[in-house]
């Protein structure tokens, strides 16, 4: 069995999968924030599109967002923190000339009758 590639315990077919294939909506903005980490490592572009606020989803191109998980090998998810509707986390991943890199990053999800959805995040905190 495979492991989730959100860096949970759990193997992906009972973690991150039934939320990548819309079996289930994820219950919190973690799931989401992990769930949108494995579509970017597995080059899921419909559900990170799908995922976005619709208020700011015109601001996420799908080609764009497909060129930068392509682009890059997505090594490591860590939650640093959660709190309400927002989730603090770290991203490693190594781009395409063998760099690595860490994402840090604090961002806000929303919920619309039930579904979470990925708004914004923050940089400078």
């Amino acid at each position: 069995m495979e492991k989730c590639p959100c860096g949970s315990t759990k193997e992906f077919s009972s973690c991150c999968e039934p939320f990548l294939t819309h079996k289930q909506l994820p219950f919190t903005p973690e799931q989401l924030m992990r769930s949108r980490y494995t579509a970017f490592a597995i080059v899921n572009v419909e559900y990170l599109v799908a995922t976005t606020h619709p208020s700011v989803r015109h601001l996420h191109q799908p080609i764009e967002i497909k060129e930068w998980a392509q682009s890059n090998q997505w090594i490591r998810l860590t939650i640093v923190n959660t709190s309400g509707d927002q989730v603090h986390f770290k991203a490693v991943y190594q781009d395409g000339k063998g760099k690595l890199h860490q994402h840090e990053e604090l961002s806000t999800f929303a919920s619309v009758e039930g579904t979470w959805y990925y708004v914004d995040g923050e940089y400078d905190f």
